[in-house]
């Protein structure tokens, strides 16, 4: 690879051990990718944060290192509420590792906001080359900002915060973002009434389908919180890190990218509404959960307007970021009237709270896809109409 001097004195270990360290993971990512260049990166997003995904290995491994981020950098949900943990059971040894965790991220100028939708605090533009880990994240920053991150892993994203750079390979490079599969419904029209559920559904069938292929998705029109429930589902069904919506995302209506998708023969993928829809079979549950990712402002209205002079019946969990309740205090004082408890910091599927819980309703095709193997619980797919009514009992 070329290195210019900023990356041979990292490499030297002119900026301290632990850099060098991160400069040779990277180093020897960028062989592995055949990368020609490491490029600079105008954020990074770091997973591996909750405990229950890196365990004591990891907790060691971040206490070794000493330096501190270059760039911006932020942290992905952590295992548990940094206030309030005690109220929701999480265990007193968890907790434990836990804060030792984050001490450990924020000792490395990590910033502790502790969320999966990072791209609503932070400005990032199209064309900006990114370092972040999380999959929904990612498939968002790419998809629909029209940035550039390959879906890094947590070694290689805190390697590029402590660096400020990243090798130059996969979705960073424009040719490589051209669409390999194209997908359509066979009943187009019967989209105009779906939600953020029905999206995350397909996004379940679709992902599995295109494995870790680039789509194209041809006859829908989905709003912004529609594309993050189906990439989000994508990332999670299959290993989707972008996707192109013709004539919505960004890249669809760029003259070279339209050029491409008009002369390349793509792999043409029929998707049966039908098919979508089976995602939602009934099951009784005993727990209901929304924010996998993390809620909009938006969507934060539309629960509280839902929830607005009702009470719950059954553990009603709604996942946001911290950041978010400075602007929607009034609508999260609604929702946590109702009896349902605003969890920050933490998501369902990294949080030793929905472990074994039985089987959870969700309208995160995310979720449904991951709960199984991370929490040890049965899903049940629902409309955000479909989770209130079954959570207050109607």
């Amino acid at each position: 690879m070329e290195l210019d001097t900023y990356d041979q004195a990292l490499l030297n270990g002119e900026h301290g051990e632990s850099r060098q360290k991160m400069m040779e993971i990277l180093l020897a990512l960028g062989k592995i990718f055949d990368a020609e260049r490491f490029i600079p990166v105008k954020s990074v997003q770091v997973s591996g944060a909750s405990f229950k995904t890196i365990g004591d290995a990891g907790l060691e491994w971040l206490s070794s290192i000493d330096a501190k981020a270059v760039v911006p950098a932020f942290l992905n949900p952590i295992g548990m509420p940094r206030e309030g943990w005690e109220e929701l059971g999480i265990p007193g040894s968890f907790a434990e590792k836990q804060k030792q965790v984050n001490e450990a991220y924020i000792r490395l100028g990590i910033r502790p906001t502790c969320t999966c939708t990072p791209y609503y605090f932070s400005i990032v533009e199209r064309g900006d080359h990114l370092a972040w880990s999380e999959s929904s994240a990612v498939s968002y920053a790419n998809s629909v900002l029209g940035a550039r991150t390959n879906r890094e892993g947590g070694p290689s994203a805190l390697a590029a915060a402590l660096t400020g750079k990243t090798p130059e390979y996969g979705l960073h490079i424009v040719k490589n973002r051209l669409p390999k599969i194209e997908f359509r419904l066979d009943d187009p029209e019967a989209t105009k009434n779906w939600t953020n559920a029905e999206y995350g559904a397909l996004g379940v069938v679709a992902g599995a389908v295109a494995g870790n292929k680039i789509p194209l998705f041809m006859d829908i029109r989905p709003n912004r919180d529609m594309l993050k429930s189906l990439g989000a589902a994508m990332a999670a069904s299959g290993a989707v890190a972008l996707y192109h919506v013709n004539g919505i995302t960004p890249e669809s209506r760029f003259p070279f990218f339209k050029k491409h998708f008009a002369e390349d023969d793509l792999e043409v993928v029929t998707i049966e509404v039908a098919e979508v829809l089976n995602v939602f079979a009934e099951l009784e549950v005993t727990a209901v959960a929304i924010g996998c990712p993390h809620l909009s402002k938006e969507e934060v209205t539309r629960v509280a307007q839902l929830l607005s002079g009702k009470k719950t019946v059954m553990p009603f969990y709604v996942f946001i970021a911290e950041e978010m309740r400075a602007s929607c205090s009034a609508e999260l004082g609604i929702i946590e009237k109702s009896g349902a408890k605003v969890v920050p910091d933490t998501c369902m599927v990294v949080s030793p709270l929905m472990d074994h819980t039985g089987s959870v309703m969700t309208n995160s095709g995310k979720a449904f896809s991951y709960l199984p193997g991370m929490c040890g619980v049965t899903p049940r797919m629902g409309t955000l109409e479909e989770c209130v009514r079954v959570g207050c009992g109607e």
